[in-house]
């Protein structure tokens, strides 16, 4: 039962003519203290329209409003209409709705199965995976999650960094310092140690960068022996690369990175160039941004394309393909002008379907306060912080529950889970500080404290042998009620989240259910009372139902047992 539509109908019925179903409903608020009531309606915005003060207002509406009996009252208090549920019919009613649904609790159909392509993750080939990759990596699976949750399809692009100057870089580095054995032993790091020292080298050398331009250059004219080692580098790279993926758990319907559009940009640079929109620009090739915006860079005077022409050629291509409805790119927030200026030639284009595409950006993964740095060699491994995570949970799993089944599998997961939970618990555009310690706390507001809370929920359900039934129940218990509530609310947690591309709205959420669920059970004896223990049960199983759920969204696996 939606309780916030049926209040917005109840104020639309009184409003209609000074405010829309939309307003209404971006008006409503949930108080934040129980004796405010369960919904509230602010009445400041109507003063102007009324002539009156909004205590004035709430107390008229409050007296006209006629409530159905799923409402228990209405009360007018300080310019709020603050509605109060009927406590057991709502309990009852979320109760057997989850029942009813189980995992599919809280889906959305609003995507009627239409295509939304996310590109994330994205890492740069020859170079390792680092903590600075995690947060696109995460937060784009996340939301792949919650869109298909919503109803959409999903179809998940990780555009890899496989083409650029850095590549000319690399292999001057490999001609001039490398070895094939070393590199053969020890791909990725071998690889990175040859990236900085060209790095530290072209400092003193300038020439070094020419010839990385030149080398590059001989790549994209298809030079035999520079595709060579270019694809060397290349698989290598994958093969590391999806080491890290099957922890996480992740998967990509595309792997067609920067390199796949190589053939694909002179199609670009002829449609700019028919509707008149190529400009020259110091021998370079230009497209001119209006609103303050630089121009957007399209071919260097030497010839190369950029990120953008690839950018360009990619958007066109995935439109072709997919027929998406929406396109995210999971990117970070330094790349916002970069995609303000690509959505706007894709507008120039007279690509109507550009008013799909969206980045969605996020703050960095700081090291001391600062970004980490691949030419620097300032990194911290993806593949290490989760070797650690798993090796730290494997530890407490042999001090607290040394007869746990499948030890391996369980620490797997409550590794990985918080890791992952300590990126998504944050505001996506916040910065975060790398702390190992911090991500690999295993209490507080923390993925593995979610993740107990689920085993424990499964742990009473085993003790009271709880047994599904297909009769609706009446469910009513006066201390469950702050449960019911969380629970009520994760259908519009996930709607939320998907409207504002915010994986940490799940976040938060399980972690404010799993501490009313411990609070719930702290206070009372689930399994003592005969006469209320399978409804309690039921409670338990919906908990345990809606944290797997929550934790799945967010690409987090829930044990049983831990």
């Amino acid at each position: 039962m939606d309780y916030k539509k049926d209040f917005v109908e109840i104020l639309f019925s009184q409003l209609q003519d000074n405010l829309d179903v939309q307003k209404l409903e971006n008006m409503i608020e949930i108080p934040k203290f129980e004796n405010q009531g369960d919904l509230s309606f602010p009445c400041f915005e109507l003063a102007k329209i009324f002539k009156k003060s909004p205590q004035q207002i709430a107390i008229e509406l409050a007296k006209k409003i006629k409530l159905p009996k799923h409402f228990q009252h209405v009360e007018a208090v300080s310019g709020y209409v603050n509605i109060f549920l009927n406590k057991q019919i709502a309990s009852t009613t979320v109760i057997n709705e989850i029942l009813t649904k189980k995992e599919y609790y809280g889906e959305i159909k609003n995507g009627n199965k239409k295509i939304i392509t996310i590109d994330f993750s994205s890492p740069n080939i020859a170079k390792p995976f680092s903590m600075g990759h995690l947060r696109s990596t995460v937060i784009g699976n996340s939301l792949a999650l919650i869109s298909e949750k919503s109803g959409y399809q999903v179809v998940r692009i990780n555009h890899l960094g496989d083409w650029g100057t850095q590549f000319g870089k690399l292999i001057v580095a490999y001609k001039l310092w490398g070895e094939k054995q070393k590199v053969i032993e020890n791909p990725i790091k071998e690889l990175l140690k040859l990236y900085v020292k060209f790095h530290e080298e072209a400092e003193q050398d300038e020439q070094l960068n020419d010839q990385a331009r030149h080398c590059f250059k001989m790549l994209e004219d298809g030079n035999e022996g520079a595709l060579e080692l270019w694809n060397w580098f290349k698989e290598e790279s994958l093969k590391e690369f999806n080491k890290i993926y099957q922890l996480l758990g992740i998967n990509f319907d595309s792997f067609n990175g920067e390199a796949f559009y190589n053939d694909k940009m002179v199609q670009v640079v002829q449609l700019l160039e028919e509707k008149n929109l190529l400009k020259e620009s110091d021998g370079a090739k230009i497209v001119e941004m209006e609103g303050g915006l630089p121009p957007c860079l399209i071919m260097k005077k030497d010839g190369t394309t950029l990120y953008a022409t690839r950018d360009l050629a990619a958007a066109i291509y995935r439109h072709d393909t997919y027929q998406f409805e929406k396109s995210f790119y999971v990117v970070g927030n330094e790349q916002s002008l970069h995609f303000k200026q690509i959505f706007t030639v894709l507008k120039k284009l007279g690509y109507e379907w550009h008013h799909g595409l969206t980045h969605v950006p996020f703050g960095m993964m700081l090291k001391d306060g600062k970004k980490m740095s691949t030419r620097k060699g300032k990194v911290v491994l993806l593949e290490e912080v989760l070797s650690e995570a798993i090796n730290l949970a494997k530890e407490n799993i042999e001090e607290k529950n040394p007869q746990l089944a499948a030890k391996e599998e369980v620490a797997r997961q409550v590794g990985t889970g918080a890791v992952i939970f300590h990126d998504l618990k944050n505001y996506r555009l916040n910065d975060i500080e790398f702390s190992l310690e911090d991500m690999l706390r295993f209490e507080g507001e923390t993925g593995p404290y979610v993740q107990y809370t689920h085993a424990r929920a499964s742990s009473i359900l085993r003790k009271g042998g709880y047994e599904e039934s297909l009769d609706l129940l009446t469910f009513y218990d006066e201390e469950a009620w702050p449960i019911i509530t969380k629970l009520k609310a994760f259908p519009d947690v996930i709607k939320r989240a998907f409207e504002e591309s915010d994986p940490s709205q799940i976040a938060k959420y399980v972690l404010e259910l799993s501490k009313a669920f411990n609070k719930y059970y702290g206070n009372v004896r689930i399994l003592d009372d005969l006469e209320q223990k399978q409804a309690r049960l039921s409670l338990v199983y919906c908990v345990q139902i809606t944290l797997k759920e929550g934790l799945r969204l967010l690409g987090i696996q829930a044990p049983e047992e831990m």
